[in-house]
């Protein structure tokens, strides 16, 4: 008999936690419920959509993602959570039952340009993944089948999978509208399969700059995480890209950030820096903030 063991873990979203097993909780895929309704085929789904702070449930194979509403702080309820999973997986209970295992979801994939020339996102109506994972070579992509079979076409120069979309960057050699196509369709046919998009069970080689979750900040530094995250997360993710809090210099005021998908190596990430994310912090935090830099470019 299993005993699971779970792990609490922060993403990228500071509405979402993941509830990590030592043990696997499905027997493959990823599932996705919205509400009550869809749940059906989920008993714990169930459960913790009857918590009144519980948005969404998110469970792939060895862990259980829950997006909160706002009302709660993390830090107030995640250990009852983590508890209460761990005392219904360890009784035998049932995650998903198989009808949900064999239900097909109409899977959307639409192609959206970005402001880098270099990368096109391709948006989806299905939640991939609660984390944010960047892939700058095939060597990188263990803990991603989806990111392997997409550096196995040869224009593909690097990967970038967030929660509902996926970013990818192309090299000089090809034009978009020759692969554009050929690119959507193959997502929608892997996504539509169920297949494995991330396997949280195999760690990813540690090549990212070094980050501090957004529960472990404080003061300054928590203040403009925030900001990040309120205020500029949701345009960038437009554009297929993410901006990430690295840290914070309290005696030169500067501000350190990590761009990811099609933020990296945009042309017009540098204006966007100055112009817009360092004004807005310039002015919601005065005398605070000197300067913002991305140190990854």
């Amino acid at each position: 008999m299993n005993t699971h063991r779970i792990s609490i873990e922060g993403t990228n979203n500071p509405s979402i936690v993941k509830f990590v097993s030592t043990e696997q909780v499905t027997k493959g895929g990823s599932y996705q419920f919205n509400n009550i309704d869809e749940a059906k085929e989920s008993p714990i789904s169930q459960q913790l959509f009857k918590l009144p702070f519980v948005s969404k449930v998110f469970i792939s194979a060895n862990f259980i993602a829950i997006e909160k509403y706002d009302i709660v702080e993390w830090s107030d309820i995640q250990n009852d959570i983590r508890e209460l999973i761990e005392i219904y997986l360890n009784d035998g209970n049932t995650v998903v039952t198989d009808k949900a295992e064999t239900r097909k979801v109409a899977i959307e994939v639409y192609a959206e340009s970005t402001p880098n020339p270099m990368v096109m996102k391709f948006g989806c109506n299905k939640m991939l993944t609660p984390d944010d994972h960047e892939y700058k070579s095939a060597e990188e992509t263990q803990n991603s089948p989806l990111a392997q079979v997409l550096f196995e076409f040869p224009f593909v120069k690097e990967v970038y999978i967030s929660e509902n979309y996926v970013s990818i960057t192309k090299n000089e050699l090809i034009e978009w509208g020759e692969i554009n196509s050929q690119l959507r369709s193959f997502l929608k046919d892997y996504i539509q399969s169920g297949k494995t998009i991330i396997d949280s069970s195999i760690e990813k080689p540690k090549v990212e700059i070094p980050t501090t979750p957004i529960q472990d900040l404080e003061g300054v530094p928590l203040e403009i995480a925030n900001i990040l995250e309120e205020y500029v997360k949701p345009a960038v993710a437009n554009d297929g890209g993410n901006i990430v809090f690295q840290s914070y210099d309290e005696a030169t005021q500067d501000v350190y950030v990590i761009l990811q998908g099609a933020c990296s190596g945009c042309p017009s990430s540098t204006i966007t820096l100055k112009n817009g994310i360092e004004t807005m912090l310039k002015q919601m935090l005065p005398n605070k903030v000197n300067n913002v830099i991305a140190v990854n470019g």
